[in-house]
């Protein structure tokens, strides 16, 4: 809420509303929307899998709005940012499926549950050249925080990965089909007011958010 407000955005937290009509009446009154990250994770059962792992699981409730009004915000052509779990949300939303718990399922991964604060940087990602995250970032490379233990697994067939860790875990998805859809692993809003790449990303929400209205 800070980040958006501090860089000139209006920010507004929606209710999870449950009816269909409600949310669409919701999104029609937004320039842009920001998917937050959250405690629990998304119920594999989205993506067509079993839980294999212990952990938090989103409310249904939660889940199916943040779903339905991805889907409705790509729909619309409104810009959308995932940020960590909110990236998650977008790759189930279109199709793709999430590493249920990186240090079972990955080869030799980063500690992506850094110990440090979420306002102390942690591990590096690689950006995709000609990525819609390169042209906010400028650059091929920069340090973020970070702070999970799913990630994407299998890219939704209508996205495209834009960044990776150094382990291979991917760490940026984007659409290429839409002018502002993209998705974080890391957490931006406890960098931005510090880290001028962290805040581009805010500002470029914002600005797409401008533009589209």
């Amino acid at each position: 809420i800070r980040a958006i407000e501090d860089l000139g955005g209006v920010p507004v937290i929606l209710p999870l509303a449950e009816d269909r009509a409600d949310r669409r009446r919701l999104l029609n009154d937004l320039d842009g929307l920001l998917l937050t990250g959250s405690g629990p994770d998304l119920s594999p059962s989205l993506y067509g899998e079993r839980r294999r792992y212990k952990f938090s699981v989103m409310s249904r409730r939660r889940a199916d709005f943040e779903l339905d009004v991805a889907r409705m915000a790509a729909a619309s052509r409104l810009p959308v940012l995932g940020i960590c779990g909110g990236m998650q949300v977008i790759n189930v939303a279109f199709g793709g499926s999430l590493l249920q718990d990186i240090a079972s399922q990955a080869d030799s991964p980063l500690p992506h549950q850094q110990k440090a604060s979420a306002t102390e940087l942690s591990h590096t990602v690689d950006v995709a050249p000609h990525s819609l995250l390169r042209r906010i970032l400028g650059q091929a490379r920069i340090r973020v925080n970070s702070s999970h233990h799913q990630s994407v697994k299998r890219v939704a067939p209508s996205l495209v990965a834009s960044a990776v860790a150094s382990d291979g875990i991917i760490e940026a998805i984007e659409s290429p089909k839409h002018r502002f859809l993209l998705g974080v692993q890391w957490h931006p809003e406890f960098l931005y007011d510090r880290y001028a790449f962290h805040r581009k990303l805010f500002q470029a929400l914002v600005k797409a958010a401008r533009l589209r209205a």
